[in-house]
């Protein structure tokens, strides 16, 4: 794919920043597990967060693909500045500038645009692949809604601001309506509390969090209600997943692309048998391979950022951002163990990157959609058929003709 000569200055200006200042504090923040915030100003600094917000909001109005040649360059130094830029553009944010009203579009925007990095909360303890399952719920009452329920692995839980979330919704009467978006802002809406951090394996400084809901009091002008309704409005919502895919599967792509980079120079310059291990042909042909899996990973997340659903949606379409994510993080984790493989005990020493790397880059087949759930996703797309994943309703509701 051919990039534009304000695209290519775009990647030259994020290279830049990872090369610096992003790349010395990665094993640091891995380290110490503390959530970034000079980098977040340094991202501020160049614009990297809300590209995508519209002009007249005071954003860049850029698009995914633009995004996506961003989170490239962070994740080949520092998952966790990725991670940043994707929830900064995509997800949450991209969802109040496609939905919301003119307020909640202002609103998000100056938090994104100051350095909010937004927190989509769908995820709870029994309901996490079938989101539909969700037990947290929003009771209407006089002219308010009230939260009550609990979210996990809520990325960026605690130091998120804005919090989009997910719940199902009753009226007065006690009658489900169906399930709706609400906006908190975290030190602002009472009810809104962090209960506890998940110790987890990689991405150590970007902190997985769950959120308890009590009372948490919603007015009228904090409901992200798209013109379908509350009926069939979470089927608009969720579309923010599939730009969050694409930024996911990219920071995976990115990860790669990193450990590539260090396989290769390692390759050159570690001697062994008198020769630089490069010249050994079981190296060369790991790194072609690498190299082949990296470059289909790039075409694939790129086609998904420049495409639209079939709906004209804003967002990127379902089947081709699964299918990118499923490809890039299954490749990633493969690139990343052979670069390990390359460097061999080193690569399995803190010292060097490649073992961070090797933790980072295992949540990416997971979070944001499984690897399996995604695959049925596109198998559905593939036979025209629905695939309900409930034990009572596949056969009957397959929808075979």
């Amino acid at each position: 794919m051919q990039l534009s000569s304000d695209q290519l200055a775009l990647k030259a200006r994020a290279a830049g920043l990872a090369n610096g200042l992003v790349r010395d504090r990665a094993a640091e923040i891995d380290r110490t597990r503390e959530y970034p915030w000079d980098i977040v100003e340094a991202l501020k600094a160049e614009g990297f967060m809300g590209m995508t917000i519209p002009k007249e909001l005071g954003g860049q109005g850029r698009s995914f693909l633009d995004t996506v040649l961003v989170i490239e360059e962070m994740a080949r130094s520092c998952t966790v500045t990725a991670r940043i830029v994707v929830e900064a553009n995509m997800g949450a944010i991209s969802t109040v500038m496609a939905y919301g009203t003119e307020a909640q579009r202002r609103r998000a925007a100056d938090l994104v645009l100051g350095g909010d990095k937004p927190a989509i909360c769908i995820t709870e303890p029994d309901a996490g692949s079938d989101a539909s399952g969700m037990t947290t719920r929003a009771d209407k009452r006089g002219n308010r809604w009230v939260i009550n329920g609990r979210k996990h692995w809520i990325t960026g839980g605690g130091v998120s601001r804005l919090h989009l979330i997910f719940a199902r919704v009753f009226d007065e009467d006690g009658s489900e309506l169906g399930v709706g978006g609400f906006l908190a802002v975290r030190g602002e809406a009472e009810g809104l509390r962090v209960s506890k951090r998940e110790t987890t394996m990689g991405l150590c400084g970007m902190p997985e969090g769950e959120l308890v809901f009590e009372d948490l009091e919603v007015t009228p002008d904090m409901v992200l209600l798209p013109p379908s309704g509350f009926k069939r409005g979470f089927a608009d919502l969720i579309n923010a997943y599939n730009s969050q895919r694409v930024g996911a599967g990219t920071v995976a792509m990115g990860i790669a692309a990193g450990a590539l980079e260090h396989a290769v120079a390692w390759a050159k310059s570690r001697e062994q048998f008198g020769r630089p291990i490069g010249e050994f042909q079981g190296l060369q042909w790991m790194l072609a391979d690498m190299q082949t899996q990296l470059t289909a990973s790039r075409l694939m997340l790129y086609a998904a950022a420049e495409s639209r659903g079939p709906d004209g949606s804003a967002f990127p379409d379902p089947a081709l951002a699964a299918q990118a994510k499923i490809f890039a993080s299954e490749a990633a984790i493969k690139i990343v163990n052979d670069a390990l493989q390359v460097f061999g005990a080193r690569g399995y020493s803190r010292e060097f990157p490649l073992e961070r790397m090797a933790r980072d880059v295992r949540m990416f087949t997971i979070g944001g959609g499984t690897a399996q759930v995604l695959r049925t996703l596109v198998a559905g797309k593939v036979l025209g058929w629905k695939l309900p994943q409930t034990r009572d309703g596949y056969a009957g509701k397959a929808g075979r003709g």
